[in-house]
């Protein structure tokens, strides 16, 4: 793990930094088949949120946080809530040249404790059929799948298309 890694609160400073990691992860994720719909999910995502991440999570009563590596972002997520107990975890992304370095696990820790914090001993997250390996990472973190389903329909939060996504929970 490498322990030069900062987690710390989004500024307006990281906005560019944070736009690009969402669109390349994306465009990674993307089936050659569903191009076109990635597409059309990262335009929305950037439009309602990404664009304007700090409005977005304070308006939710949530928070968004990078990891830092020096100066440059490599990895990123928010919170909101998800009930009063709970918090949902979003848009957790490590940037692709910088994975393999307990990134991802540094940030779940963070969010974890930011639950906590926060006096909601829950924390929530999806992700889909295509991310192997956030899958595999979120079932040897604790995290029980509590529901699977297929997203047809595309918003902030999927794409559609038929991607089956995953939802697990974490009593903290």
């Amino acid at each position: 793990m490498n322990t030069a890694i900062d987690v710390r609160p989004f500024t307006a400073a990281d906005a560019a930094e944070v736009r690009d990691l969402f669109v390349k992860v994306n465009r990674l994720l993307a089936l050659p088949d569903m191009r076109e719909a990635f597409e059309g999910y990262i335009a929305r995502s950037l439009e309602e949120e990404i664009d304007h991440v700090e409005a977005y999570y304070r308006e939710r009563d949530g928070g968004f946080w990078v990891a830092v590596d020096g100066d440059r972002v490599v990895g990123m997520f928010g919170l909101e809530p998800a009930s009063a107990t709970a918090m949902e975890l979003r848009r957790m992304y490590v940037d692709p040249n910088a994975r393999r370095r307990g990134i991802a696990r540094t940030m779940l820790r963070y969010a974890e404790d930011e639950c906590r914090r926060r006096n909601r001993p829950t924390l929530d997250l999806s992700t889909s059929e295509l991310q192997g390996d956030a899958l595999s990472f979120y079932r040897s973190s604790g995290y029980q799948l509590v529901r699977e389903e297929v997203a047809l329909s595309a918003n902030n939060k999927t794409v559609g298309g038929g991607i089956r996504r995953y939802h697990f929970t974490k009593s903290l």
